[in-house]
C-alpha cells in the first residue's frame, strides 16, 4: 500500500505533543485525510528513549502498509524542542535515561490517553486500537494496555517492569499486572534471550505477574540481544530474520483483533466431533 504521512500537534496535560500519523492510501481519496471513508483498525506505537527516529519512522510505516491507521508521539514532549530525535550512541542513550527517570509515571498515561483519544475520534478509525513498541516504548504499550479501547498489545523487549523503575517515583505496572488489571486486551511478549536489560529473573517476574493475574497473553523467547528488532547497527544488534518474524506475529494478533475484531484462540472452545478421541 501507498502510505499518506501527517504530522499534527495533540493537547496533553503536561502540554502539546507533536505527532506524526501514517496511513495507507485509496485510490478515490481527494486530499487525503479523511480519505474516501475507508476506515482502519489505529495502531499506537509508542517511541523508545530515542524518540521519533528513523527506526521508528520506518517500523510505522510498515505498519500502516499492511492496513492500519498508526500515531506516534513523542514521548519527551516537555522536555525537548518539537521534532527532537536523539542520537544512537552515548550521548543520546545518557539523555534518554535522564529523560525516563525525570518524567512522571503520570504523564506517560496521560500522553496514551491523549494517544488513544486522538485516534478513536479520527474518521478514519474503525475504533479498535492496538499498542506496540521497544525497550521503554514496549513497557508504554503495555501500560496503554490498561485503557479500555485497546484490545491487543505487542511488547518488545519492555523495560523496567520487573524493578517498577520507570518515571521519576517508578511504576506499579507490576503490581497491576498481578491483580489482573487489564481485563479483556490481548497481550504479546516478545524478548532476547540474551537481553542484558531484562535478564532471566526479570522476565521470570513479569511472567508470573501475568499467570497470576490470569491475562490473556503470549510469550516468545528467540536467541537475540536487546532491541534486535530496530533496524541500526550501532550497536550491533539487529537480526532482520528474527525481525521478520516478530513481524508476523505482531501483524497476525492486530490483523485479527483491530481488523476483524476475532479474539484468541484462548477465548475460544476447541470443537469436538461425536465419537473422536480426545488427542
Amino acid at each position: 500500500m501507498i502510505i499518506h504521512e501527517e504530522t499534527h500537534e495533540v493537547e496533553t496535560p503536561t502540554g502539546p505533543m507533536r505527532v506524526r500519523v501514517f496511513k495507507p492510501r485509496c485510490g478515490d481519496e481527494k486530499g487525503v485525510p479523511g480519505g474516501s471513508g475507508t476506515m482502519w483498525g489505529g495502531v499506537i506505537v509508542h517511541a523508545e528513549i530515542y524518540q521519533v527516529t528513523g527506526p521508528l519512522e520506518r517500523f510505522c510505516r510498515l505498519i500502516a502498509s499492511e492496513g492500519f491507521l498508526v500515531a506516534i508521539g513523542e514521548c519527551y514532549h516537555e522536555l525537548e524542542p518539537p521534532g527532537t530525535a536523539l542520537a544512537y550512541d552515548t550521548e543520546g542513550t545518557d539523555r534518554g535515561n535522564a529523560h525516563k527517570k525525570a518524567k512522571a509515571i503520570e504523564a506517560f498515561d496521560s500522553d496514551a490517553r491523549a494517544l488513544v483519544d486522538f485516534l478513536v475520534r479520527r474518521d478514519d478509525c474503525n475504533g479498535r486500537v492496538g499498542s506496540v513498541g521497544m525497550c521503554l516504548g514496549g513497557h508504554l504499550a503495555l501500560r496503554n494496555a490498561f485503557e479500555p479501547e485497546v484490545c491487543a498489545a505487542v511488547c518488545l523487549f519492555p523495560t523496567d517492569i520487573q524493578e517498577g523503575t520507570l518515571g521519576a517515583k517508578g511504576d506499579n505496572t507490576l503490581a497491576r499486572l498481578s491483580r489482573g488489571d487489564i481485563v479483556e486486551t490481548e497481550l504479546t511478549f516478545i524478548f532476547g534471550k540474551q537481553d542484558n536489560h531484562v535478564p532471566p529473573e526479570g522476565r521470570a517476574k513479569i511472567y508470573a505477574a501475568l499467570a497470576e493475574g490470569k491475562h490473556d497473553f503470549q510469550w516468545l523467547e528467540l536467541n537475540a540481544q536487546h532491541a534486535f528488532i530496530r533496524d541500526e547497527l550501532s550497536k550491533g544488534r539487529y537480526d532482520p530474520s528474527l525481525a521478520a518474524l516478530c513481524n508476523s506475529v505482531m501483524f497476525e494478533i492486530f490483523r485479527r483483533r483491530l481488523t476483524h475484531g476475532v479474539p484468541s484462540s484462548a477465548a475460544v472452545q476447541p470443537q469436538k466431533v461425536a465419537g473422536d478421541p480426545d488427542c
